[in-house]
């Protein structure tokens, strides 16, 4: 029971922390008459990915390396099979945007990246300042690429157009007096922060006393439930465009999501924290995630339809990888 707690009660806390830091980010930004295309493109893309950061990072800093590489490899996974199948399975899904079609090259890349750094067995300083040096390049290629032709729409941008149609109000005006909102602002930036610390304390916590309690190995439970359970925010953001028939919002909404977490949370985690990958990781999770990978691009490229019943075939194949590393 207590374990459960600490899983649930960290899982809700890390949410909410989340998207009050989105909210106050946001606010703050605006206040300072920073882009909406800028908010969107960094504040935004982060906030959402806060989750999945502070777990993997606090993680990483009490030595339980196959919670915080699993957590991104694990959600990688999870938005291609179990995200992006649930949202065909609401609306089917045809990709016309090219941007989009170059953005699936480049998720395809970084998670061909993250399996080669991996094989070394480390994933070292150096590799998270390589990693945040290609985040920071592809973020000014939306960026610019927005500018250039607001048309073609980045997954970086549909990212955060999937925020915020799920949560209304994060842009518009404020009717309070500057000095009154940039003070509520930064109170949610601060309490955000507080409940994305709290919240990865006990998610790890009680992912490690899972897996000591039950005899599972921590990587599998990162690969699995802790993956699952960070990747909420984009679960719910994709559910939102499917059912408003914005396909495009949709799978852009994870292309963005799995570049951020190689590049953004995998060279944070790095950085802060270098850590050890599973060999188990190495040997085949990471080949699923790229063999994943190339193969939604490939449908997407191709201009496939992915309809409900690939989107059955994706959730049935999730379930299927479930089952292949969870212990009998």
């Amino acid at each position: 029971m207590d374990i459960v707690l600490l899983l649930v009660g960290g899982l809700a806390l890390l949410i909410a922390g989340g998207e009050f830091l989105v909210r106050g980010s946001v606010r703050v930004a605006e206040r300072m008459g920073l882009s909406p295309l800028f908010i969107g493109l960094t504040l935004v893309g982060f906030g959402t990915s806060t989750p999945e950061l502070v777990t993997s990072v606090q993680a990483a800093l009490v030595d339980s390396p196959g919670i915080a590489v699993g957590n991104i490899v694990g959600s990688n996974i999870a938005n291609l099979l179990l995200i992006l199948g649930v949202a065909a399975l609401i609306h089917p899904i045809v990709v016309r945007s090219s941007a989009l079609k170059r953005d699936g090259v480049i998720m395809v890349a970084t998670a061909a990246l993250l399996a080669a750094v991996s094989v070394v067995g480390m994933l070292d300083r150096w590799v998270g300042l390589l990693f945040i040096s290609l985040l920071l390049a592809y973020l000014a290629y939306a960026y610019l690429q927005e500018r250039t032709a607001p048309s073609e729409h980045t997954a970086a941008f549909e990212r955060a157009a999937a925020v915020e149609g799920a949560v209304p109000h994060l842009h518009g005006r404020h009717s309070r007096s500057a000095a009154v909102d940039i003070t509520i602002a930064l109170g949610l930036v601060i309490g955000g922060l507080a409940l994305v610390v709290l919240g990865g304390r006990l998610l790890v916590e009680g992912a490690v006393d899972l897996a000591r309690g039950f005899g599972i190995s921590e990587t599998v439970i990162g690969l699995t439930i802790v993956a699952v359970g960070t990747s909420t925010p984009e679960l719910a953001t994709s559910i939102v465009a499917a059912l408003r028939k914005h396909a495009d919002v949709a799978l852009g909404n994870i292309l963005g999501s799995n570049i951020y977490n190689i590049l953004g949370i995998g060279g944070v985690t790095a950085l802060i924290a270098p850590t050890a990958v599973p060999p188990e990781i190495i040997r085949f999770d990471n080949l699923v995630m790229v063999g994943v990978s190339i193969l939604v691009v490939a449908v997407a490229a191709t201009g496939l339809r992915i309809g409900r019943r690939e989107g059955a075939l994706l959730v049935s194949a999730y379930a299927v990888y479930v089952a292949a590393i969870w212990p009998i």
